[in-house]
């Protein structure tokens, strides 16, 4: 599967983003998808997960509350909204397909990556 993620950009802190990962050559119904950020010389976290059928997601710490995880199985997509965004969510956003039904904050769990979007939030 081939996932190509979007929507990043520059807004000021307090804004709102909605990314999108559209995925092409198999279905992203059949495993979990997940979000992963990397700021400029940190490592790759996890941001958010959710399962198979949408039924289960997760979060980090760090964004719960504040980014919602969400799946449309029609346009075999993924979505990330992030609201009341912070400096410190600065970072290059990357979906990935799971090999597992639920989401998993473990990298290793992730096969499928796709290339990035870049999120900046001005303070």
């Amino acid at each position: 599967v081939q996932l190509q993620a979007s929507g990043g950009g520059l807004v000021q802190a307090g804004g709102s983003l909605r990314l999108s990962c559209a995925a092409s050559g198999r279905t992203l119904s059949n495993n979990a998808t997940g979000w992963f950020r990397q700021a400029l010389g940190k490592e790759r976290e996890f941001v958010a997960g959710i399962s198979c059928n949408g039924g289960i997601t997760s979060y980090s710490d760090s964004v719960k509350g504040r980014f919602t995880i969400s799946r449309d199985r029609a346009k075999n997509s993924i979505y990330l909204q992030m609201n009341s965004l912070k400096p410190e969510d600065t970072a290059v956003y990357y979906c990935a397909g799971a090999i597992t039904a639920v989401p998993s904050s473990a990298m290793n769990y992730y096969r499928s990556w796709g290339q990035g979007t870049l999120v900046t939030v001005s303070s």
